[in-house]
């Protein structure tokens, strides 16, 4: 394998090319990234909006309860 470039300054600026090439790259990876982050985080927000849900439906089922056997209590 043959390296093309004199130095690793010739190899970063690629002939004036480097800015074009480098933000390409750096583009490209901040993309995929998101594109495996931003699923994450989505979906660790809805099972969390879950989980909030089914927390306060389980209160209220217990207040419903607890409602009923007052009424039951009392009419004994």
């Amino acid at each position: 394998m043959i390296f093309r470039f004199d130095s690793l300054q010739d190899f970063l600026q690629m002939s004036g090319h480097g800015p074009y090439v480098w933000s390409a790259y750096v583009i490209s990876i901040a993309v995929m990234l998101w594109l495996v982050i931003s699923p994450l985080r989505r979906r660790r927000q809805l099972l969390a909006g879950v989980l909030r849900q089914q927390r306060r439906e389980a209160m209220r089922q217990h207040q419903e309860e607890s409602a009923d056997d007052f009424v039951t209590e009392n009419r004994k």
